[in-house]
């Protein structure tokens, strides 16, 4: 049966990403994005805003230059996956967290005056600032899920 797993978001880092390797030598870096949705309470006619955040890691060089560029605050768009982790914990339960893969991205907004790289935003990398759809090279290595060191 076929299937489709494919997610676009446009939202706010909630906190600097984390960028580290696993003993294999590949990048890995984690991020969450803070995403608002406004309506309208058609009971009250008043303005409702919910905030959903949402955990993501990005794999190899779109993991690298994310963490260089971006800090808490900042806008990006990004284009992924759903993946989800499973795992027991200490105790013997069962455990499990959606997280998006990210694929790629594109820088939203622009720079602050006087910020360099990890502030965040403008343009981006080459080629009008969006990143390469993420190739082999782009995602975890075969059995690199299993050995990242947090």
């Amino acid at each position: 049966m076929a299937s489709f797993n494919k997610v676009i978001l446009l939202g706010n880092l909630t906190r600097d990403p984390e960028l580290r390797y696993t003993p294999q030598g590949a990048a890995v870096c984690e991020f969450a994005l803070a995403l608002n949705y406004v309506y309208t309470n058609k009971q009250t006619g008043q303005k409702v805003e919910e905030v959903s955040f949402i955990d993501l890691v990005a794999w190899g060089k779109t993991g690298e230059t994310i963490a260089e560029y971006m800090k808490k605050g900042r806008q990006i768009l990004v284009e992924g996956r759903l993946k989800q982790d499973r795992w027991e914990s200490q105790d013997g339960k069962k455990m499990s967290k959606v997280r998006v893969t990210v694929e790629s991205f594109q820088f939203v907004g622009s720079r602050p005056a006087g910020e360099g790289p990890g502030g965040g935003g403008g343009g981006g990398g080459a080629k009008g600032g969006a990143a390469p759809a993420g190739g082999p090279e782009e995602g975890p290595p075969p059995g690199a899920e299993e050995d990242i060191p947090f």
